[in-house]
């Protein structure tokens, strides 16, 4: 490629895009570390974008009627920051650039969302980032329906690579985009044929351009290095009716001795060579510098939304003012003010009612009351809908013809509904949930984890949480899937035992700024455990004495979702031979944790015997059974030890030994001639 008659066809647009490839090519030599390659590649498309097409103003980087953008191919991040110093971002400063991928640095290897302004999500993994921009791009049609086109009209841009494309997430993502008209989405390829291992071809014969098409796409196919083309691609997708890809084909490590090959994909760090890129790109300031002249065009870029911003605040501030708190409210994550008088009501009905419900039927009735209150919430489902009763009456279907609907069909796409909830929760002004087998966090597990990593409270509702679920067999019924999610930093888990217990896990989901939620909920009926109506929110504390012993306290059984009922009649049991014990219940593990020690020492005091009831794996059980003053030799599990089989429910749990008898023996067995059956029974 003639690099000397690109700058000089274009010699304005080379000066900037040049100064997106010497930072990269620097940052990434001093850190000894990175990816050079996609940065000095895709600098002319960013440069267009962000000069003539992107609508942002860097000196209020949270506007919300801003555009979005998503860089996909994260391994490429010096691209990302170098955007954001040469704008004029106040926190990415030049030594932030110098200490790229150093410790305590905004500039991490991947873009980590909540380091630095201007980064919308974390897209380290590939793929993560065009399955986020769904999300993205159905959180601004609702919004634009919702509240009107003067206040929400916006765009989201995504750079992907053929990393990103070859990831199974990204064909739920388009296919989804497509069948959904997201034509505020659009997507660059960059398009340069090389991997780490080396050429695509290498393993991969994917048609990319004929794949996004099918899937209902606008594709237009350009020279990534022409900033005409660039344009007037950017222009054209802008008027499309359908998402638009942008076929973008470049050279990676343009102008370097790598370009066009795999050691061209990561760090290039050889000194003389790359002397001779930076010479070859003509640039001849010195490692970190950027010409004041450069630097100055840049910043324009940066200043040039500044009117689009502020004519969008009067028109905001013309808005009814109703619209306007509920618009605020949400993009804040606050919770309405009648969120907690309307669950204290329900709870109260509840427990005067005394259902046996399942807890997915539960959670059904929960969102019934809460949905009307929380406009921002946006239900889902990923083709299990009437099994995760996840849809309420008066939330209407997200589709074509009616962006204001709030319930989306998801398709058999648990990865794609995950990460895309993702995206609707970093877009701001959306509370996503979605439903899905609890044994099929395995698909949606990746989005799940990135969800607790950025720190953003989407809630994932997994129902059929055990061997409860019968006869559908070991594939469906998770065994190990609650000490998953209970590993992973950053999460809630809820496993509620009642429809009272369901009602307050939801409360605190809907309630987390920076918390995601899982709500692990039963297929099988429950009774209602807490007949009592109490005002105060019981789950919030983690856990709590349900039952008390009566007499001596000599065990403590602790439980969780559908085996709390299990605790109960077993306490019956071991009362009625005169054996004192309390029942735990432990509907949420990490907010008990978070509790002060005297509060944990209430509930779980030194002395008794301590048996856990759970049907799923013993992993995790040990904190509570012989931590916070248990013993080991005086603790005991009952629950399962492999995998489930197919047979009804009520045979499962006799045949796996998970009942109120075996429960019950378990702390005779513990009690070790310590205990004496009372003669009179």
């Amino acid at each position: 490629m003639d690099l000397k008659a690109l700058a000089a066809a274009h010699p304005d647009h080379w000066s900037k895009a040049t100064a997106i490839r010497a930072l990269a090519l620097d940052a990434v030599a001093a850190a000894n570390s990175g990816h050079s390659g996609m940065p000095i590649g895709m600098a002319d498309v960013a440069t267009v974008l962000f000069e003539k097409h992107l609508k942002f103003d860097a000196s209020n980087p949270d506007w919300p009627d801003r555009d979005r953008f998503i860089l996909s191919a994260g391994h490429g991040s010096m691209l990302l920051y170098a955007l954001l110093h040469l704008t004029g971002y106040e926190d990415m400063t030049l030594e932030q650039v110098k200490n790229f991928r150093q410790w305590g640095a905004i500039t991490a290897g991947h873009p980590e969302y909540g380091h630095a302004k201007g980064i919308e999500t974390t897209t380290g993994p590939l793929g993560q980032g065009i399955a986020n921009s769904i999300g993205f791009a159905m959180a601004e049609e609702i919004q634009r329906a919702t509240y009107g086109k003067k206040v929400v009209d916006h765009h989201t841009y995504v750079i992907a690579g053929d990393g990103c494309l070859m990831e199974g997430v990204s064909q739920e993502a388009i296919t989804l985009a497509g069948r959904h008209q997201l034509s505020k989405l659009i997507v660059l390829w960059d398009n340069n044929n090389i991997t780490i291992d080396g050429p695509v071809t290498l393993s991969d014969r994917t048609d990319q351009v004929g794949r996004f098409r099918s899937a209902g796409w606008e594709v237009i196919e350009i020279d990534g290095h022409n900033p005409d083309e660039i344009d007037a691609a950017l222009t054209a997708a802008k008027k499309s009716d359908q998402p638009t890809m942008i076929a973008c084909k470049t050279h990676i490590a343009l102008g370097h001795a790598a370009q066009d090959t795999s050691k061209g994909h990561g760090a290039l760090t050889n000194a003389d060579q790359n002397a001779e890129a930076k010479a070859a790109w003509g640039w001849k300031t010195g490692p970190f510098e950027v010409p004041a002249d450069v630097k100055s065009a840049w910043e324009a870029i940066g200043a040039r939304g500044i009117d689009a911003r502020r004519a969008w605040e009067e028109r905001f501030d013309r808005m009814p003012r109703g619209k306007r708190e509920t618009f605020n409210r949400a993009y804040a994550l606050d919770a309405p003010k009648k969120l907690s008088a309307t669950v204290k009501a329900f709870k109260k009905q509840m427990s005067e009612a005394a259902p046996k419900l399942a807890t997915r039927a539960s959670s059904e009735k929960v969102l019934e009351v809460i949905n009307p209150v929380m406009p921002e919430t946006v239900g889902g489902s990923a083709d299990l809908t009437g099994s995760n009763n996840t849809k309420t009456s008066d939330l209407g279907v997200f589709d074509v013809d009616s962006r204001d609907g709030r319930y989306v069909y998801w398709g058999i796409r648990e990865h794609g509904m995950a990460s895309a909830m993702n995206g609707m929760a970093l877009h701001g002004g959306v509370r996503p949930y979605g439903g899905t087998f609890m044994c099929f966090t395995d698909y949606a597990r990746p989005a799940m984890r990135l969800a607790a990593l950025m720190k953003i409270p989407t809630v994932f509702v997994m129902t059929h949480d055990s061997i409860g679920l019968g006869e559908d067999g070991p594939t469906h019924q998770p065994v190990e899937h609650l000490a998953i999610s209970r590993a992973t930093p950053n999460t809630y888990v809820f496993r509620p035992a009642d429809t009272i217990e369901t009602a307050e896990s939801w409360e605190l989901a809907l309630t987390q700024k920076q918390t995601p939620s899982v709500l692990s909920l039963t297929r099988q009926g429950l009774q209602t455990v807490r007949t009592e109506h109490k005002n105060k929110n019981l789950t919030a504390q983690g856990a709590y004495v349900l039952a008390d012993a009566e007499g001596k306290r000599r065990a403590i059984l602790m439980a969780t979702g559908s085996e709390v009922e299990i605790a109960l009649a077993a306490r019956d049991i071991l009362q009625a031979e005169g054996i004192g014990t309390r029942v735990v219940s432990m509907p949420c593990w990490e907010l008990f944790e978070e509790q002060d020690e005297a509060y944990r020492k209430r509930v779980l005091p030194g002395g008794p015997v301590r048996v856990a009831i759970e049907a799923g794996v013993r992993f995790g059980w040990d904190r509570w059974l012989f931590g916070e003053r248990g013993k080991r030799e005086k603790s005991g599990f009952v629950g399962m030890h492999d995998f489930g089989a197919s047979a009804p429910a009520g045979t499962l749990y006799q045949e796996f030994g998970i009942t109120a008898e075996a429960t019950a023996q378990k702390v005779r067995d513990l009690l070790d001639g310590k205990w004496q059956p009372d003669p009179r029974t």
